[in-house]
């Protein structure tokens, strides 16, 4: 990476950093152990609403409520470990709770950003599930309301702490991979019959559901692209709508992106991967859900040889540092890694790879 480039990475991510004193900073309790903080959450209808046994288990939170509005959402819910023995309420319940500090939002996607906003209205810090609807209007008027209000706003992408992501960035940070030219990453899976049909009610395409998490990860290394051109087909005999093969191309000055995501390759768990190419340099993490890392450098850098090598990572498991980074955070220990700006860059980005209107 030219000196040029490594400067830019580096005042991108430490712009990620967002040093904002966020509102209603956590005291410690009497013996000076950090004071368990109070989440709720809204909704169950999200692929990924059962992340609530994440703070369950961890011994920054206390979980003291879940609200659900659906009631055959909440009856299949409380068949769930990670509902089970909690009490529920409404919406408004929960958000009048004096105590509640933070509110996962776990709603069907199509409801994520009018139960963001609420809670924001509410005076909560939100840990936001994926991706962030359809219209940017709203989510930037979201964020630019939680950041007037000094409220922090997660996303909840799932490759953000992931060890061979955070292994990527120290990497890039040091310059080692020269000058980034070329970046390819896939996620894709075989979603059966009822999963295609929820996509389809909400309004999904393969791009939006599982692309976006891609795209977090290459706005955090590449910045907001030149241009971006999308690609969707429906292959699969299966009698809907939905775009289940598709393809998006970021264009960057000196660097090409492509992004892949597809509802139709057998076992595609297992390929799913990130590659970056530079001119000292490539990185290869595959399968990103149980990370190993090929690195292969023009040169010895610090304790990695020149040529191949392949590095192994202890198993990971989703949302755990998520949920201690929000801690910390909220605790005034650090300042936030991904700030409202790139956030929003997100957004906007997903939505142009599954061409859809901005405004």
């Amino acid at each position: 990476m030219t000196q040029l480039h490594r400067r830019q990475f580096v005042r991108q991510s430490a712009g990620y950093a967002l040093v904002v004193p966020l509102g209603g900073a956590l005291a410690v309790s009497a013996d000076n152990a950090p004071r368990r903080i109070k989440v709720g959450q809204i909704g169950v209808g999200h692929a990924h609403a059962n992340k609530l046994a994440v703070y369950r288990q961890s011994s920054d939170y206390e979980v003291v409520g879940l609200a659900e509005s659906d009631p055959q959402l909440r009856a299949a819910a409380e068949k769930e470990p990670a509902f089970q023995g909690l009490p529920w309420m409404t919406q408004e319940q929960l958000l009048n709770r004096s105590d509640l500090e933070v509110v996962l939002v776990e709603t069907r996607v199509t409801d994520l950003l009018n139960v963001a906003e609420a809670c924001v209205a509410a005076g909560k810090h939100i840990h936001l599930d994926k991706p962030a609807g359809r219209s940017l209007p709203q989510f930037r008027r979201l964020l630019a309301e939680a950041e007037r209000k000094k409220l922090l706003v997660q996303m909840g992408y799932m490759y953000r702490y992931n060890p061979g992501v955070r292994l990527l960035r120290e990497l890039l940070s040091q310059g080692w991979l020269g000058d980034l030219f070329e970046l390819h990453a896939v996620m894709s899976k075989v979603v059966p019959p009822a999963d295609r049909a929820r996509l389809v009610t909400q309004g999904c395409s393969m791009m939006f559901e599982l692309g976006c998490h891609l795209i977090d990860l290459i706005v955090g290394i590449l910045g907001k692209p030149n241009d971006v051109a999308s690609f969707a087909q429906h292959v699969s005999s299966t009698p809907d709508t939905l775009l289940d093969n598709t393809l998006a191309v970021l264009t960057y000055p000196r660097a090409l992106v492509t992004v892949k995501s597809s509802a139709v390759e057998v076992d595609g768990g297992k390929r799913r991967h990130f590659v970056i190419c530079g001119t000292e340099g490539t990185f290869h993490i595959q399968p990103l859900d149980d990370p190993g890392a090929r690195v292969t450098l023009s040169q010895s850098r610090g304790k990695y040889h020149q040529g191949e090598q392949d590095i192994r990572f202890p198993k990971y498991t989703r949302y755990i540092d998520d949920a201690a980074d929000m801690a910390k955070i909220l605790r005034g220990e650090k300042a936030a890694d991904f700030s409202y700006e790139h956030d929003l860059t997100v957004q906007e980005t997903v939505l142009r790879a599954c061409d859809w209107k901005l405004d």
